[in-house]
Formats: C-alpha cells, sequence, structure tokens
C-alpha cells in the first residue's frame, strides 16, 4: 500500500525497529506540519493508508472528499480530531489500537519533571548561570507538599506512586469512580472539590478529554487554589474553560507549568501562556520519547498490514465492511 505518515516532527520513526514492519509498503513521511488543506490534499494524493501522529492533523468530510484513493487511517489513543462518520461514509476504515493497561511512563515523568523544574526554578537558574549570574534565587523543596490529582486513571495512579516516592502528600479527586478507585488503593480522596482546590500546594490534571470533561476546571475552581499554588496540565488544554487559565495566571496568584495549549503548534512568543514568567511551557512533549513512540506506532503500523491482509483489527467504524 502507499502508506504517508503525517507530521513526524523530527523524523523520529524511519530510526526506530517498528519502522521496519512496514517493509514492502510504499511509504512517505512528512516531517512537517502541513496546515492548508489544500495544500494537504495535495501532497496526500496518491495515499491508500494514512498513519497520524496523534491530534496533530485534523481529519475533515472536506480533506477525505480530496483523498479518493484513501483506504485505511491508523492510529493510536482516542481521536477527538477524526470524522469517523466522514470515514464511514465514504469506505474509509479507521483502525485506533486502545492505550492499554499500562500507563503512559512518559507522561508521567513529565508530569513528575515540570512538578521539580517549577518548584527549583530550573529554567531560571540553568539562564542564570549562563548569563554569568549564577545562583537566580531560592527554590522549593517537593517533599511534604501536598500535591492534588485531579483524574485517577492509568496516569493518575503512576504520578502518584512517583509523588509518594518523592515524600509527597498525594490528595485525589475526580469522577466518583476514580474517587473509589483511589479509596480502594489506600489513597486520600478529598472530602469534596471545594477542598481538594483549597488544600493543594500542587494541582496536577489527569483526565480524558470527551464532551462531559470539556471545561470542567472553571475560573472559580482556578480562583480557590491558594496563593502560590502551582496548576500543571499534561493532559488537554480543553479541560479548562476557555480564557480561565490565562485571567488566573495574569493575576499573579497561581503559577502553571503546562504541556498542553489551546491551539498547538503555539508558537506565538506573545500568548500569555508562553510569555508569562509565571508559566512553564513545553510544546506537548509528554509522548515525545523514542522509547513511547515505538510502543505506539508498532501498534499502528501492524494495524496496516492486518487491513491489508484483508484482517483489519482495532476498526472504529465496523459498519465500513458492509460498503
Amino acid at each position: 500500500m502507499r502508506v504517508h505518515i503525517l507530521d513526524d516532527w523530527h523524523d523520529t520513526l524511519r530510526h526506530l525497529p517498528c519502522f521496519r514492519l512496514l517493509d514492502g509498503h510504499e511509504v512517505t513521511v512528512w516531517t512537517d506540519h502541513e496546515a492548508d488543506p489544500a495544500r494537504l490534499a495535495a501532497r496526500l494524493a496518491d495515499a491508500e493508508a494514512l498513519v497520524l501522529f496523534r491530534e496533530r492533523t485534523p481529519i475533515t468530510a472536506a480533506l477525505l472528499d480530496r483523498l479518493p484513493r484513501l483506504r485505511l487511517i491508523s492510529m493510536r489513543g482516542a481521536w477527538p480530531h477524526v470524522d469517523v462518520d466522514a470515514c464511514t461514509a465514504r469506505g474509509i476504515a479507521f483502525c485506533s489500537a486502545p492505550p492499554g493497561d499500562a500507563p503512559n511512563h512518559a507522561a508521567a515523568e513529565l508530569t513528575i519533571a515540570l512538578i521539580l523544574a517549577s518548584l527549583r526554578q530550573i529554567p531560571e537558574q540553568v539562564a542564570s548561570a549562563r548569563a554569568g549570574r549564577w545562583q537566580a534565587g531560592v527554590g522549593r523543596t517537593a517533599r511534604g507538599k501536598r500535591l492534588g490529582i485531579w483524574g485517577y486513571g492509568r496516569i493518575g495512579r503512576e504520578v502518584a506512586r512517583m509523588a509518594e516516592g518523592l515524600g509527597m502528600e498525594v490528595q485525589v479527586w475526580g469522577s466518583e469512580a476514580g474517587r473509589a478507585r483511589a479509596a480502594a488503593e489506600g489513597r486520600n480522596v478529598a472530602a469534596s472539590r471545594e477542598a481538594f482546590l483549597e488544600g493543594c500546594d500542587i494541582l496536577s490534571l489527569h483526565l480524558r478529554l470527551v464532551p462531559a470533561t470539556r471545561g470542567l476546571v472553571t475560573a472559580d475552581d482556578l480562583a480557590r487554589m491558594r496563593d502560590g499554588a502551582l496548576f500543571v496540565n499534561t493532559s488537554r488544554a480543553g479541560l479548562v474553560a476557555p480564557g480561565a487559565l490565562e485571567a488566573e495566571i495574569a493575576r499573579g496568584r497561581i503559577r502553571a507549568a503546562l504541556d498542553v495549549f489551546p491551539e498547538e503548534p503555539l508558537t506565538d512568543p506573545a500568548h500569555p501562556l508562553l510569555a508569562s514568567p509565571h508559566v512553564l511551557p513545553t510544546p506537548h512533549i509528554g509522548f515525545v520519547t523514542e522509547e513511547e513512540f515505538d510502543l505506539q506506532f508498532a501498534e499502528a503500523f501492524a494495524q496496516v498490514n492486518a487491513f491489508a491482509a484483508g484482517r483489519p483489527v482495532n476498526l472504529v467504524n465496523p459498519g465500513v465492511l458492509s460498503r
């Protein structure tokens, strides 16, 4: 099959073991991001299969209309950026491997890294040392701080385990089911949403972005956080009500460490979530490690082979088989 891989910005995949799974296919790897629909359709004109790099490119009905040869879209994980009904209507199979039972260790590690970097002012200290000024201030210790984990799934559980290893006190909030899981595992579950927000030194989001969680974190929630608290989001920007975090950061009362943003890629240095000295931003690198890529794309490439062999797996739109 003619397979196109989108948005491999650092040309990483062809150098990983998983890439051998595509031996026998005609593969094109795009190492930039093309946002213009017409230019994107032109470069994908001969594609029979698309492999998506998470949510970096939206797959719309208008784009699919320009790709008459396309038969398969393959990826791993959630698909809020893919118009599945449009795929089915055009006879395009859409396969996405579920994330499995293991946590995304890379995302959990980054969460802890952002917490430590913020508390110890690592970016500021590095900049000061390189400028010949030596120390730039006094940081804070993680041990003894209360870390609030909002969302107790695979990643939230792993962050809790790591944080406790650092001597932090962990408290959990989330859905009723999540709170029940946390309590069953002996975690400290907050008595209420209000008590959770008011009692945390650090608040970290670990929720899936679905209609029920979009905008879940409100301006009132952020206003309840204690002065000097740290807000961490390595999940999805859409979990926070539009503009709420920007407004709270502008007040200078809380700080943030963010790996996700309302629009991505975010390349405007003047954007308040990049320009504010109260924000530590990273460019959505929670899953960006060689090991995580090899795991995720081995599954996406295996789906291409299964489809080519006439035995599709992880088919999101099984109705396409009747077309």
